[in-house]
């Protein structure tokens, strides 16, 4: 008897089971005949859903990409650098000096490439009479990859050039171009610092524009380190430069850095220690705003969008009254009645969506395959929000007209002319 029973609960469970599949299938098949009867309508209606969706894929592709932008810059000037200044004054200041460099690299670990500055303004003859004072700071080799500088023609002085004191220097374009009038030719070519003539083996750029806004001026010499001491007979130092291997590792760094050179000075002495890792995370914070900004302005195009669809549909089932009606005096229930309308809704909504997607991510893709040279970044979730929305605006705006039509009486229905 408890057998008989299991099989008929069974068999019920499977029989309502295939109801609701045979009844789902219905609807997806009648929302699917409806738009085929009226392609012209329901296409324009969709195209308000194509274009909020392109939108939301090129918004969060513009904000990936003015991110990784901005990033990139501010990696370019040394997102993993450190640079240590004193705030000395008076008539005794507490400079910094090489040896506070050594300790550093003794005591700090992690750090990959390091150099002291020292800074000159030294009149420089032009010809024609003509002299201007002209920056000239005495590096390291290594200030070369802690700056990222970028050597255009010729090379930058090495470790034996330090060493031997070697009187050469890399300059910058301007420089050059003014000194000799071109910045190939000025290679190889001397010119004379306080009557001592140094060789120029190199010209060099910041890897990313500072607008004067860093040590190096429009027009600066590079010179040996050991040669610079020369001129200033001294030990003191304006700045030292570090680079720390990971760049999660440099707000560390930083610290560690500030706690050894205080270490080494009087305590009443100020010492500023600053990395660019905040500057990195401020701008990824920036862009993530204006994507979001933007992302709420598509937003509205989506709602606009919506309203078309609710419009449209209410529309749709007046027109239908009759076969409304005629649907429920053969049995179709409230829900089925309001599942065909919505799924007519998601469908319009839908479609409109996956279309708009797809355009949206021609455009980064064209310029990915046209253009290799340009990375841009494309975020799956753009993806995901751009159809998830399209389906939930269906979903909000087409449950109005659903429900009205699924309210309506059969007998009124049926006298609707």
């Amino acid at each position: 008897m408890a057998a008989a029973n299991t099989h008929s609960s069974s068999f019920a469970r499977t029989l309502a089971s295939a109801k609701r599949t045979m009844v789902l299938s219905e609807i997806l098949s009648l929302a699917f005949d409806s738009f085929r009867n009226n392609k012209v309508r329901f296409a324009l209606t969709a195209l308000g859903m194509v274009m909020g969706s392109a939108s939301v894929i090129l918004v969060v592709t513009i904000g990936l990409t003015g991110k990784q932008y901005a990033i990139n810059l501010i990696q370019g000037i040394g997102a993993n650098m450190v640079v240590a200044d004193c705030q000395c004054g008076g008539m005794n200041p507490d400079s910094l000096t090489y040896e506070d460099l050594t300790a550093v690299d003794e005591h700090v670990p992690g750090i990959i490439w390091s150099s002291p500055m020292l800074e000159m303004q030294v009149p420089i003859s032009f010809g024609d009479g003509k002299v201007k004072d002209i920056l000239v700071l005495g590096v390291s080799p290594e200030y070369k990859d802690v700056r990222n500088l970028v050597v255009l023609s010729g090379r930058f002085f090495d470790e034996e050039d330090t060493t031997s004191h070697a009187k050469v220097a890399d300059v910058t374009v301007p420089f050059a171009e003014s000194l000799f009038g071109n910045a190939d030719r000025a290679i190889n070519k001397t010119f004379t610092v306080r009557g001592i003539p140094f060789t120029i083996i190199g010209t060099f750029r910041e890897k990313v524009p500072t607008f004067g806004m860093s040590e190096i001026a429009k027009q600066t010499i590079l010179i040996p380190y050991p040669v610079g001491r020369y001129f200033t007979g001294t030990n003191a130092v304006k700045q030292l430069f570090f680079s720390v291997q990971n760049f999660r590792d440099t707000p560390r760094a930083r610290d560690e850095i500030a706690k050894v050179i205080q270490s080494r000075h009087r305590p009443g002495s100020v010492y500023d220690v600053v990395e660019y890792t905040a500057l990195v995370d401020t701008a990824a914070h920036i862009a993530d705003i204006m994507t979001l900004v933007l992302l709420l302005v598509s937003a509205v195009t989506l709602a606009v969008s919506g309203v078309g669809i609710m419009n449209i549909m209410l529309a749709t089932v007046r027109s239908r009254i009759r076969e409304i009606g005629i649907r429920k005096a053969v049995g179709a229930t409230y829900r089925e009645i309001q599942l065909q309308f919505l799924a007519e809704a998601i469908l319009i909504s839908l479609s409109g969506g996956i279309v708009g997607t797809l355009l949206g991510l021609a455009l980064p893709l064209s310029v990915r395959f046209f253009l290799p040279a340009y990375i841009i970044p494309i975020s799956p979730w753009s993806v995901v929000i751009s159809l998830s929305t399209a389906m939930v605006v269906g979903i909000l705006f087409g449950t109005l007209p659903a429900t009205r039509a699924a309210q309506m009486d059969p007998v009124e229905s049926l006298k609707y002319e």
